[in-house]
């Protein structure tokens, strides 16, 4: 594995579940593969789980772990080709991705959509340049359209909690008070898609994901309906695809409360944090015996344990 952007690049979802399940269980079994060994972790955009969980990983593995917030101290980066550097950026990206090549093993780079572009958000500009540009292995740590680490987590912590085979997992709509991007509930679709999972989408009328997300789902504007007899709800707001990154109305009745869930099966509710508590999900849920999202939260590092390790495997 050299790239780690999305669930196309697994061979086997199942196996790299059951990687992290055992990772859990022995972390430093394998520090041998990451000596002398280094991750470099690029941040275009804030981070709290993403960044401790991968340097934990890392860490567990045996790897040394160096870390730039690009936006607060690194030079301003040209993204286009054919361009006079007049302006206001000071270095191009093909310098400065094939320079952090030179320092690192392996590569991890964040970095989230304008929501102006679709076109120039969905071609994954930015992300796809450092791939193009560092020469070395490169693991999405979020980029516009997907947050594979995220969705990896959340299948570990799904698998490890179901109470029957073939759980029901639904994808639910919440409010915000931004837009949001899509990235998160467009990975987390794509997963379960592939998952052995009853998977359902539900959201107000406007909010359809790219239907190259969401083949194989159920799909339904009636929350009620969607999450009777669920075992997870996966609650995250995201704006419109069409128009793109416009939000519709305030659409409050779309939070989940303690009274939603009765129709349940005493469903676990998931949210890839940070939350909004109380505007995107209630606080008696949260702080309730269905959240999991600490847990979920948890179950990052064996994610990126896993990712870390395969990667690491093809580096010896």
């Amino acid at each position: 594995m050299r790239l780690f952007s999305s669930v196309n690049d697994v061979t086997d979802i199942n196996a790299l579940v059951a990687e992290g399940l055992e990772l859990k269980k022995n972390p430093y079994a394998h520090q041998h593969l990451g000596k002398n060994k280094t991750l470099g972790l690029v941040f275009l955009n804030p981070s709290l789980r993403t960044r401790m969980s991968t340097q934990k990983a890392a860490l567990n593995l045996g790897m040394n772990v160096m870390v730039l917030n690009v936006d607060k101290e690194g030079w301003a980066l040209e993204l286009r080709d054919n361009v006079v550097m007049n302006g206001t950026t000071v270095e191009h990206i093909r310098e400065a991705a094939a320079v952090m090549g030179q320092y690192v093993d392996i590569l991890g780079v964040r970095s989230f959509p304008g929501l102006k572009n679709r076109e120039e958000d969905y071609t994954e500009v930015i992300f796809n340049k450092f791939v193009e540009y560092c020469g070395v292995p490169v693991v999405s740590l979020e980029s516009a359209t997907r947050h594979p680490l995220q969705s990896l987590a959340d299948l570990i912590s799904i698998e490890e909690l179901k109470t029957r085979p073939r759980p029901k997992v639904v994808l639910t709509w919440a409010p915000h008070i931004k837009p949001l991007p899509q990235a998160v509930p467009n990975s987390f679709a794509e997963w379960m898609c592939k998952a052995d999972v009853d998977f359902v989408i539900t959201h107000p009328a406007g909010y359809e994901l790219s239907t190259e997300f969401t083949q194989g789902a159920t799909i339904t504007h009636n929350q009620d309906e969607a999450i009777a007899d669920a075992d997870f709800i996966y609650v995250k707001n995201w704006s419109a695809y069409e128009p793109y990154g416009q939000i519709f109305g305030e659409n409050n009745d779309w939070m989940l409360t303690n009274d939603r869930l009765k129709i349940t099966n005493n469903a676990k509710v998931m949210h890839c944090l940070p939350v909004r508590r109380d505007l995107e999900l209630s606080s008696e849920i949260l702080d309730g015996p269905n959240s999991i999202v600490v847990h979920e939260a948890g179950n990052r590092v064996w994610a990126a344990q896993a990712v870390l390790k395969q990667m690491l495997e093809q580096l010896q």
